[in-house]
């Protein structure tokens, strides 16, 4: 990974962290491109950052949430155009256990910015 996209993946996911920590629908739909695709804990696909704003104001009112990445991954796959792949670990103050998922992004250049294009978390443990 270059130092530049490292960088812009470490912005999004401390901007991200933030977010999640207030359970901020506002800051962390901000946070996605206005076409973004995101497939959460649910199975419904959500779309744009309205759908990215209601995935997060539909979440628990948790006490004190937070969020930690590790394993991150990322490539620059174009000038404009990031992938990433990491493991998040939901740490949702003993109200239920730990949610341990795997993450991908592909994070695009927009209006100049960098945003959230897609979105997709998965299980940690197999399925099959």
């Amino acid at each position: 990974m270059s130092s530049e996209a490292d960088a812009i993946v470490s912005a999004i996911i401390a901007k991200w962290c933030a977010g999640f920590a207030k359970l901020d629908a506002g800051a962390l739909s901000s946070l996605y491109a206005r076409n973004a695709f995101f497939f959460g804990s649910n199975p419904r696909l959500y779309r744009g950052r309205d759908g990215v704003a209601d995935y997060f104001a539909g979440l628990p009112r948790w006490r004190k949430p937070s969020a930690a990445f590790s394993e991150v991954n990322a490539a620059q796959a174009g000038p404009d155009l990031i992938n990433v792949a990491a493991t998040i670990t939901f740490d949702l103050a003993g109200e239920r256990d730990d949610l341990i998922v795997k993450m991908s992004w592909v994070i695009m250049r927009e209006d100049g910015d960098w945003k959230i294009v897609n979105h997709h978390a998965s299980s940690q443990v197999p399925l099959i």
